[in-house]
């Protein structure tokens, strides 16, 4: 059962599904209903909302409506739980962004938790911890685990903790480029991996050792369990979190190269600024599961 518009929940399914034929199988209508639905609200507010493309994304009036959008379809669903039997009631969606290194570490525990207790769906999209926030600001999700402390205007901003990040690299890539310790002749030679280009904790590491200008070789591979696994077996060296290393420096697979200098980056969780049962119950899971991996 859905109250919203059948414009905006048309305009809401295709951004969320990706394109009109998906949204139209998810609202159970054809194609062409959800084109002349969308069109329909564009012509009304005189402006285009919907850049038609695979997959489909907002112009700048479409980000403003979908942002408000989000709350309202979390609200939406709050009201009709407390008139429906269970039995009825729509699972709530929760689309949420995240970094992958959280997401790799403490983020699933607390969406576990979530979902049994009150069997929340999640939609979780994945960027750098320096990213997410753009897919607050755009309206493409209602929450974001992000590194920036500067509330988007319209949302809340609660501290979560710090993810402590360690350089590390397998015991014989550490005894080749490092055997005299992280300074910039070797920073400048040893290949370096990276998650991708957005990915800026290395480089910022490299600064807190030395200013000079390294150049270093570079791997890019944007998986956070890949790091540690590439680590080992000797493609370069990396900072990764120090929950997510511990096996491995156990089983003597990769060594920390430097236990003196490590890099804290703080996270915090940001929402829509809406009085929301549903957003009052994933933060304090967060902050549950945060707590139990991340620095305070």
């Amino acid at each position: 059962m859905d109250l919203l518009h059948p414009q905006l929940a048309a305009f809401a399914a295709v951004l969320e599904e990706g394109s009109f034929d998906a949204a139209a199988r998810r609202l159970s209508v054809t194609p062409s209903a959800v084109s002349q639905r969308i069109k329909a609200l564009e012509d009304r507010l005189g402006q285009v909302l919907v850049v038609r493309q695979v997959p489909c994304r907002t112009t700048p009036a479409g980000e403003r409506l979908l942002r408000r959008l989000r709350p309202m379809q979390t609200l939406e669903a709050e009201a009709l739980a407390d008139f429906l039997p269970s039995s009825e009631a729509a699972p709530r969606a929760v689309t949420i962004a995240v970094n992958d290194d959280s997401l790799q570490t403490w983020f699933l525990d607390a969406l576990a938790a979530l979902h049994r207790r009150h069997g929340y769906l999640f939609d979780v999209r994945v960027d750098d911890q320096d990213h997410t926030q753009e897919m607050l600001r755009d309206g493409t999700v209602l929450g974001a685990v992000t590194g920036q402390a500067r509330p988007v205007q319209g949302c809340n901003v609660h501290a979560l903790g710090a993810m402590r990040y360690f350089p590390i690299a397998s015991p014989g890539f550490a005894a080749r480029h490092f055997d005299r310790g992280l300074h910039a002749e070797a920073l400048n030679a040893a290949p370096l991996i990276v998650f991708n280009r957005k990915d800026e904790l290395q480089w910022r590491f490299i600064r807190r050792i030395t200013r000079a200008r390294v150049s270093p070789p570079v791997h890019y591979l944007p998986t956070s369990t890949g790091f540690v696994d590439a680590a080992a077996l000797g493609l370069g060296w990396c900072l990764a979190p120090e929950t997510l290393i511990a096996p491995a420096v156990e089983a003597k697979r990769v060594v920390i190269l430097d236990g003196q200098h490590w890099l804290d980056v703080p996270l915090y969780w940001q929402f829509a600024a809406v009085r929301s049962e549903t957003l009052d119950n994933v933060g304090r899971a967060l902050h549950e599961a945060a707590a139990l991996a991340l620095r305070t």
